[in-house]
C-alpha cells in the first residue's frame, strides 16, 4: 500500500492544486463584484450576478456530474472539468480585453460548471488515491486546508491588483486569471498521462427504489439548510467587500481595495482556523451541538455588526503597495469577519444531520446536496438587492434570518421522523 501511495504522489499533489483552484476560481467572484460595480456603474444587486452565474451552474450540473462520475470514472470526469474550467477562466480574461459584462457573466457561468464537476470528483478521487481509510481521510483534510488557503489568498491578491476600486477594471485581474489557467493546464497534463484507479466505475443497477432521500423530512429540511448555509457563507464576505469599497463607511470614504481584500481574506482564514478547531473537538461534541453553538454565536455577531455604531478600529492588513501595516476599518466589519469561525463547521454539521439514517440513499443525497450549493449565488443576490434599498449593514438581516433557520433546523428540524422507511 505504501508503494502504491508513492506511485500516485504526483496526481495527489495535483488534487491538492485542484482543491486550491475550486476556492480560488469561486472566490474570484468576490473581488470581481467590486470591479464590475465600478467599471460598469452597477447597483449592488447587479454586481452579484457574476457570483449568481457561478453558483447557479451547480443547480444545472450537480446530478449530471454525479452521473458522469459513475459512467466514465474519475479521470475522464476530472479532465473534462479541467478543460471546462480553463475555458471559463479564459472567457473571463476575454471579458477584460473587450470590457464586456455579458461575456464576464458567461465566463462565471462556465467556470461554475467546472467547479461543480471538480467538487464532485476531487473528494472521492483523493480518498481513492490515498488508499482509503485513515490515509485517505488525512489527504482529504489536507485538501480542505488547500481549499481554505485559496479562498484566503484570492481577495488579498486581486485586491492588491485593483488598488483604487473606483478605477478598477476586469483586466486588472489578468495575472490571477493567468495563474488559474496555468494550474489547470498543468493539472490536465499530469492527469492525462497518469493511470488512476477507478474502483467505482461500474454499471449501476437501474432497479427502481420505492423511496428516495426526499422521503425523509429531516433531509428535505436539511437541503434547505445547506442552500441557506452556502448563501450565508458567501454573502457575508461578498457584501462586506462592497461595503468597504463604497461610500457608506465612516466619514463617507471608500477603503483601499487592497485593504478591503485583506479584511475579506481574514474571514476565509478564520474559516481555516475554525476547521482545525472543529476537527479537534468533533469527537467530543455531536453535529447537533456544534451547529447549535455556532449558529447562536453567528447570530450574536451579526446582530452586533448591524446595530453597533460605526467606529473605526485598527486591523493588520496588506496595503495597495503590498506593504504590511495597520489600517482603520469599521468595527462592524470585525464582527462579520469573526463569523468565519462559525461558518467553518456548519457544512459538515448540516450534512451529517441531514443524511443521518438514510442508509442506501446517502449517495444520491450527496448529489442533491451539491445542487443546493446554488444558494451561494441566490442569497447574496437577494442581499445585494436589500443593500441597494436599505443599506449594507441592514442587508445582513438576510444573513441573520438564514442563521436562525439553521439554528431551528439543528434543534427541531434535524430529527428523523421517518424511521419506518427501510434503508438497508
Amino acid at each position: 500500500m505504501e508503494n502504491q501511495n508513492k506511485k500516485y504522489i504526483i496526481p495527489i499533489v495535483m488534487m491538492f492544486a485542484l482543491f486550491f483552484m475550486i476556492s480560488f476560481v469561486t472566490g474570484l467572484q468576490n473581488p470581481m463584484a467590486v470591479i464590475v460595480k465600478n467599471q460598469f456603474e452597477m447597483s449592488n444587486f447587479l454586481s452579484q450576478l457574476g457570483n449568481f452565474a457561478n453558483f447557479i451552474a451547480y443547480l444545472c450540473m450537480g446530478i449530471p456530474a454525479g452521473m458522469m462520475l459513475q459512467k466514465i470514472g474519475y479521470k475522464k470526469t476530472a479532465l473534462t472539468a479541467i478543460v471546462v474550467g480553463f475555458v471559463g477562466v479564459g472567457i473571463s480574461y476575454l471579458s477584460g480585453m473587450i470590457s464586456s459584462f455579458p461575456v464576464y457573466l458567461c465566463g462565471a457561468f462556465v467556470s461554475g460548471f467546472s467547479m461543480c464537476m471538480l467538487n464532485t470528483v476531487v473528494n472521492p478521487m483523493l480518498n481513492t488515491l490515498g488508499g482509503g481509510g485513515a490515509r485517505g481521510n488525512q489527504l482529504l483534510q489536507i485538501g480542505g486546508c488547500c481549499n481554505s488557503i485559496g479562498a484566503t489568498i484570492v481577495p488579498v491578491l486581486v485586491g492588491a491588483m485593483i488598488g483604487d476600486a473606483a478605477r478598477a477594471r476586469i483586466s486588472d485581474a489578468t495575472p490571477a486569471l493567468f495563474l488559474a489557467m496555468g494550474i489547470f493546464f498543468l493539472a490536465f497534463l499530469v492527469l492525462f498521462f497518469m493511470n488512476i484507479p477507478e474502483p467505482h466505475l461500474q454499471h449501476n443497477d437501474d432497479k427502481k427504489q420505492p423511496h428516495s432521500p426526499y422521503s425523509f423530512r429531516h433531509f428535505n429540511l436539511g437541503i434547505i439548510a445547506i442552500f441557506i448555509y452556502v448563501g450565508v457563507e458567501v454573502g457575508i464576505p461578498n457584501i462586506m467587500n462592497l461595503f468597504l469599497t463604497s461610500q457608506e463607511t465612516v466619514g463617507g470614504l471608500a477603503i483601499d481595495a487592497a485593504v478591503a481584500g485583506t479584511v475579506v481574506g481574514t474571514y476565509w482564514f478564520l474559516m481555516l482556523v475554525g476547521r482545525f478547531i472543529g476537527a479537534a473537538v468533533a469527537a467530543k461534541f455531536t453535529s447537533k451541538h456544534m451547529l447549535v453553538f455556532t449558529t447562536v454565536c453567528a447570530s450574536i455577531l451579526v446582530l452586533l455588526a448591524i446595530f453597533m455604531p460605526q467606529t473605526m478600529v485598527n486591523m493588520p492588513v496588506f496595503k495597495s503597495d503590498i506593504s504590511f501595516g495597520l489600517a482603520e476599518v469599521p468595527v462592524n466589519v470585525i464582527f462579520l469577519v469573526l463569523c468565519g469561525l462559525c461558518t467553518s463547521v456548519m457544512w459538515g454539521s448540516i450534512f451529517n444531520l441531514a443524511v443521518e439514517g438514510l442508509g442506501k440513499y446517502t449517495a444520491r443525497a450527496s448529489g442533491i446536496f451539491m445542487m443546493m450549493v446554488c444558494g451561494g449565488g441566490l442569497l447574496p443576490l437577494l442581499q445585494g438587492f436589500v443593500a441597494d434599498k436599505v443599506g449594507f449593514m441592514s442587508s445582513y438581516f438576510v444573513v441573520l434570518a438564514g442563521v436562525i433557520y439553521m439554528l431551528w433546523y439543528a434543534i427541531f428540524g434535524s430529527k428523523n421522523v421517518n424511521k419506518d422507511i427501510p434503508v438497508e
